[in-house]
């Protein structure tokens, strides 16, 4: 079996996240695995930036023509609905 290299990746850290990070016995561990959380639940438009480009304000609107954000009644988070065919069918 191979084994993968690590590589070490830093960045910096202000006194209120280091004083809330005091307490974790393994920080390591702990960054990597939240770090790995955050790329899974990152929005595939904005990859994270909480903001779309030009281009992609463009391809959302074509897309939200269709489509309409809503909460769930049952979990109460936001999502996706496809509307197409019925925004024709108020029309008529």
């Amino acid at each position: 079996m191979k084994k993968q290299k690590s590589e070490i990746v830093t960045f910096k850290a202000d006194e209120q996240l280091l004083e809330a990070m005091k307490g974790i016995p393994n920080r390591s561990e702990f960054i990597r695995s939240a770090v790995l959380d955050a790329l899974e639940n990152t929005c595939p438009l904005c990859q994270g930036t909480g903001k779309l480009s030009p281009q992609q304000m463009e391809h959302w609107k074509r897309f939200a023509v269709d489509h309409t954000v809503k909460e769930c009644g049952h979990c109460h988070e936001m999502h996706l609905v496809c509307t197409h065919g019925r925004n024709a069918a108020k029309q008529k």
